[in-house]
């Protein structure tokens, strides 16, 4: 069987309704969002869906992410709470804005923080949190929002994997102070690359506007250059693609929950294999669907059942990241700007170096990682596509 791919047409929800509005941005010849419709309609669409009151669109992901941090304006030097468990574009932002990035330990079966695996890494120097809800599992915010709050704390959620994600019926993405959005290809909804930051506080979403215009003030008295920013914005050709997605992005994510329903049932029934963990109110997104094997009990590690379902063309990811992020060279070498390791301190190089202790630290990301098997998933996946991988899954382990 051929399963639907969101590396193209397979698996994507692109088609006519997309056309029809690109073919209004090229009739229009205006392809830039300053002067254009389809981006603002895109973010005032978005805050409506998400029921916030500002959307700012942005090029990226990882522009997302820095967009949001500018917006915290933190000093140059400034901490900033992660996940070792996460894309490197979730990271590097941090660098850009002078900061450092302090991971905290993950649990090892929903993937996510916790509010105890952050406060053991809360200090004078903290200026933000970010919470990935990674694979579109939310992490359980009321006890990180309490710490955090306790603590003064801004929170940054990253919901680049959870469009549409919820935790006690709030979405993802408005629970914490921003929230932030990736369009990338294999996202619930795509513009190819893109993202969106989200926020309720006036002073952060002006900011955010600034910072993706190169914070020259559009609209105001007397515009100026306020600070030093980027230019983030996001073409009108992405922003219409982006608005016929966003109106199909319930659908895309009703067809994927429903279909990892049924493969949650075919699979639980199964010794060594541990279907995604979602806490009892909370709803899963299902950017990708994640499985945490025990090769004790099945006899096979992740590598291996990786290797195995390929031949059966089902392209699965062992461990996600092949490494937590602190272990990837950036960050060991800190070779950030030139030859200089600025803003990482000698004493926090050398922690990620000592490979010995990171292990007892963050156990809970080491285990994942290592257990740790990441489905192909996308909306156009049925049940008969959940089928044939859990009948592939269980002759795997027999073989």
């Amino acid at each position: 069987m051929k399963l639907p791919s969101d590396q193209d047409i397979t698996g994507r929800n692109l088609g006519e309704e997309e056309l029809i509005l690109l073919k209004d941005v090229i009739s229009s010849g205006v392809l830039n969002s300053t002067k254009g419709i389809q981006v603002k309609k895109l973010e005032r669409e978005f805050a409506q869906m998400m029921g916030t009151k500002h959307a700012i669109a942005v090029s990226s992901g990882s522009a997302a992410i820095h967009a949001a941090i500018c917006a915290i304006n933190p000093d140059p030097g400034s901490e900033i709470i992660s996940t070792p468990v996460t894309d490197m574009g979730a990271i590097t932002p941090i660098i850009y804005q002078g900061c450092i990035p302090i991971f905290a330990d993950i649990d090892p079966f929903s993937y996510n923080v916790t509010a105890e695996t952050i406060a053991k890494q809360i200090n004078p120097l903290t200026k933000a949190i970010i919470v990935t809800h990674l694979f579109g599992n939310p992490c359980d915010m009321k006890p990180i929002m309490e710490l955090a709050h306790s603590k003064n704390i801004p929170v940054i959620e990253d919901c680049a994997q959870s469009f549409l994600g919820s935790y006690h019926g709030e979405l993802t993405g408005i629970i914490g102070d921003i929230g932030v959005f990736s369009f990338q290809q294999g996202k619930h909804m795509t513009t190819g690359e893109g993202g969106i930051v989200i926020t309720k506080d006036e002073k952060y979403a002006r900011r955010c506007r600034l910072f993706v215009n190169k914070a020259w003030g559009y609209g105001d008295p007397k515009p100026d250059h306020y600070f030093i920013a980027l230019n983030y914005r996001l073409t009108e050709l992405q922003g219409a693609v982006g608005l016929a997605q966003l109106r199909k992005l319930k659908g895309n994510v009703l067809q994927r929950r429903e279909t990892a329903a049924y493969l949650d049932k075919r699979l639980k029934t199964i010794d060594g294999i541990r279907v995604p963990e979602v806490l009892s109110h909370s709803k899963h997104s299902y950017w990708k669907y994640c499985l945490d094997v025990d090769p004790k009990i099945t006899g096979v590690d992740v590598g291996q059942m990786a290797a195995n379902l390929k031949s059966f063309g089902i392209f699965s990811a062992p461990r996600y990241i092949q490494k937590p992020a602190f272990s990837c060279q950036i960050l060991k070498d800190g070779q950030i700007f030139g030859s200089m390791s600025t803003p990482l301190t000698s004493k926090q190089m050398s922690l990620w170096q000592d490979e010995e202790r990171l292990r007892i630290e963050y156990k809970g990301a080491y285990q994942a990682l290592s257990r740790m098997l990441v489905l192909p998933w996308n909306e156009f996946y049925t049940d008969k596509h959940a089928e044939y991988i859990a009948d592939k899954i269980l002759l795997c382990m027999q073989q």
